[in-house]
C-alpha cells in the first residue's frame, strides 16, 4: 500500500451508516467514524439514546429512529444516507438484543424477537447497503458478531446461534458481493462492559450494582490473557480498520477483539 498509514485509516469524504447507534458500542463506533472524517447516519429504535449518540457525534450527524426488525426501516435509513450525502461507503450493523433463557424454557415469542433483531436486522441492513454499494462498485459492510458464536454458552442459545448465523451470512455475502468491489466482514467482541453485560446487575434507578458486577469482572480478568475488560472504544477501533482502506484486501473475515480469551 503506497499511501501512508494515517491516510489508509482515514474515512474523509465517506458516508457511514450505523444501526444500533444508541448503544454504548454503537455510539463509540459512530464517534470513531466521525473523528476519521466520515459523514455518519445513525439509526436506533430508542429515540432518547439515538439523540444522545447524535449529540456525542456532533451537529452534522444525521439520524432516524429505526427498528431493524422491519426491512422498510433499514431501507429508509440507507435512503437517508444517499439523500443527504449521495452514497454509502460503510454499513455497520450493530443493533442487537439478548436474554438469558435455557433452550427448554425459551418461548417462541422470545426466539422470534431475538432473531428478528439479531439476524434479520443484519440481513436487511446488508441488503439495503449492498444494493447501493454494488451500484457504486465499492463499499464495506461490517456485521456485529460475538465471541458467543464460537463456544458453548449456557442460557444464551438464542443469542449464540443468532451470532453464528451472522458469521455465516458475512462469509456468504463476501463471496457474492466481492466481484462488485464490496467487502463484508464481521467483528466478534469478547466481554465489553455495557448495556448487555450489565443487564443482570441493574438497580431500579437504572444504575449498575458494582458489588453484584465485581465477581463477573474478576472472572473475566482471570480468563483473559491481557487481564482487562474490553471497552467500546476497542471495538470501535476494529470497525474503523474494517471500514478503511487499510483493510482493502480483507473480506469474509471475523476480527476477534477479546483480549485473548478466545484464539481461533
Amino acid at each position: 500500500m503506497s499511501e501512508g498509514v494515517a491516510t489508509a485509516f482515514g474515512l474523509e469524504g465517506s458516508t457511514a451508516v450505523i444501526s444500533g447507534a444508541g448503544s454504548d458500542i454503537g455510539a463509540a463506533i459512530a464517534c470513531a467514524f466521525a473523528r476519521q472524517g466520515a459523514n455518519v447516519v445513525l439509526g436506533d429504535i430508542d429515540e432518547a439514546r439515538l439523540a444522545a449518540a447524535a449529540d456525542r457525534v456532533g451537529p452534522e450527524a444525521a439520524r432516524l429512529v429505526t427498528d431493524v426488525a422491519q426491512r422498510d426501516a433499514l431501507d429508509a435509513l440507507v435512503d437517508l444516507a444517499t439523500t443527504r450525502f449521495g452514497r454509502v461507503d460503510v454499513m455497520a450493523n450493530i443493533a442487537g438484543v439478548i436474554f438469558d433463557r435455557s433452550v427448554l424454557d425459551t418461548t417462541e415469542e422470545e426466539l422470534d424477537r431475538l432473531l428478528a433483531v439479531n439476524l434479520k436486522g443484519v440481513f436487511f441492513g446488508c441488503q439495503a447497503a449492498g444494493r447501493v454499494m454494488s451500484g457504486q462498485g465499492a463499499g464495506s459492510i461490517i456485521n456485529m458478531a460475538s465471541l458467543a458464536a464460537f463456544g458453548s454458552n449456557p442460557l444464551l442459545a438464542s443469542y449464540s446461534m443468532s451470532k453464528a448465523a451472522v458469521v455465516s451470512l458475512t462469509r456468504v455475502l463476501a463471496g457474492e458481493l466481492g466481484p462488485a468491489g464490496v467487502r463484508v466482514n464481521a467483528v466478534a467482541p469478547g466481554y465489553v462492559e455495557g448495556g448487555m453485560t450489565t443487564r443482570n446487575a441493574r438497580l431500579p434507578d437504572g444504575s449498575v450494582d458494582d458489588e453484584k458486577m465485581e465477581p463477573l469482572r474478576q472472572a473475566v480478568a482471570r480468563r483473559t490473557p491481557l487481564r482487562r475488560r474490553g471497552e467500546p472504544e476497542d471495538i470501535a477501533a476494529a470497525f474503523v480498520y474494517l471500514a478503511s482502506r487499510a483493510s482493502r484486501h480483507m473480506t469474509g473475515q471475523v476480527l476477534h477483539v477479546n483480549g485473548g480469551s478466545y484464539m481461533p
